[in-house]
């Protein structure tokens, strides 16, 4: 799978998921936003690899929930 392959895959599964949410809270934008940052920056950092994107995404994902808490 090619690095815009992935990019694509990550958004595309964002996205589905975020659909599912009526009025999403802080936590779940920041959940989403950093998934779809994480797995640009995985992807980047690992030359495109799948692996660097799916982990990227998770860890983005994780963080950006956790900023969205802490947020008012």
């Amino acid at each position: 799978m090619n690095k815009r392959s992935s990019l694509i895959a990550t958004t595309v599964l964002c996205l589905s998921l975020g659909a599912c949410a009526s009025n999403p809270s802080n936590s779940q934008i920041g959940a989403a936003t950093g998934a779809v940052v994480g797995g640009v920056v995985g992807s980047a950092l690992t030359g495109g690899s799948t692996v660097g994107t799916v982990v990227g995404a998770g860890a983005g994902a994780a963080a950006g929930h956790e900023i969205g808490k802490r947020m008012k």
